[in-house]
């Protein structure tokens, strides 16, 4: 028994140890990817949907139809697309808390701007509950690239675009949501622990040391004054004004005193308080566009090794970690 106990405890050692490594490994991939990120391209997508819905027709006309009906349907569909149609670009975008994917929505308006003309379209379905504010404010920023070349830009919200997610929405010419789609929540939210008590209570001190009156107003370790919280409390109210003038110069026929408490709605409620502008699905949306557009899907990615993956989860973890415990706003 002592053999088996004194085996275990190796293998014990051996499997931490294994693991060890492997994170360290992990760590070390993810600073060479860093390294490389300056010089490494993604790929651009481009998906023909409309040939997509025509295969699938097809296929279903091919089982309904008797033979000579269907070789009639088909002639009447190579007809109909010898018409030049204008194009209807989608783009999808679900947001994480610090709107990373904005990375991409970079280089696929980009791409797109590159092609379009004032007769095409853009559809952006968009799926977020929001996050930080620059990373949002971003996002909004490149959406707004559509409308200053006089690109249509409709918004699909299937599920939910809450606080930054809205941010993101109200730059669309024309905003379309599900009928129990999330949407709203215009208010920004701060929050962070304090371990002051738990230091003091374990005779640890904690020194910070700043300059300039106002540096750091709230802190993790240090005894908060309520002169910091009052400026940080300050801090949130400018920047939810900021948020509720940025809304309304997208979309003035808002009520701003009804809408801007932080409260969300569904997508009856938010038709009702003219957040959005029709009820509609973007699968409903992109079927009606069919017959007068040639749809194209744009998609900007970056392939990653298995090394990268592992490093950057590790980096992902770490980060989530980090942005819990530090003060910031969050656009919620």
């Amino acid at each position: 028994m002592e053999f088996l106990y004194e085996y275990g405890l190796f293998l014990a050692k051996a499997a931490t140890f294994v693991l060890a490594v492997a994170i360290v490994v992990g760590l070390i991939a993810a600073a060479a990817v860093n390294t490389k990120e300056k010089t490494k391209k993604g790929q651009l997508e481009f998906t023909d949907l409309s040939k997509q819905y025509r295969q699938m027709q097809a296929g279903l006309q091919q089982q309904l139809l008797e033979k000579k009906q269907f070789k009639r349907w088909q002639k009447d569909q190579a007809d109909a697309e010898l018409t030049d149609k204008a194009k209807l670009f989608v783009v999808d975008f679900d947001g994480s808390m610090d709107a990373r994917e904005t990375a991409s929505l970079r280089e696929e308006i980009t791409a797109i701007l590159s092609v379009a003309t004032p007769q095409d379209e853009v559809l952006l379905r968009l799926e977020s509950g929001g996050g930080v504010v620059h990373g949002y404010g971003l996002a909004a920023s490149q959406l707004d690239r559509l409308r200053q070349q006089g690109i249509k830009l409709t918004v699909a919200v299937d599920k939910v675009a809450a606080s930054g997610g809205y941010m993101m929405a109200c730059i669309g010419n024309q905003i379309l949501a599900a009928p129990f789609a999330i949407l709203g929540s215009i208010g920004v939210i701060a929050q962070l622990p304090n371990f002051y008590k738990l230091l003091q209570k374990n005779n640890i001190d904690f020194e910070q040391f700043t300059a300039g009156e106002y540096k750091r107003t709230v802190t993790l370790f240090g005894q908060n004054s309520d002169k910091g919280r009052q400026k940080f409390q300050q801090e949130l109210e400018q920047t939810h004004k900021l948020f509720k003038q940025f809304v309304q110069q997208h979309r003035p026929q808002l009520d701003m005193e009804q809408v801007a408490t932080g409260e969300h709605w569904f997508g009856y409620q938010a038709l009702e308080l003219k957040l959005i502008d029709a009820i509609q699905t973007s699968d409903d949306y992109l079927l009606a566009q069919l017959p007068n557009h040639q749809l194209f899907q744009v998609k900007y990615h970056v392939r990653k090794g298995l090394a990268e993956k592992v490093g950057m989860g590790s980096a992902a973890i770490l980060s989530h970690w980090w942005q819990k415990l530090m003060p910031q706003s969050w656009l919620r």
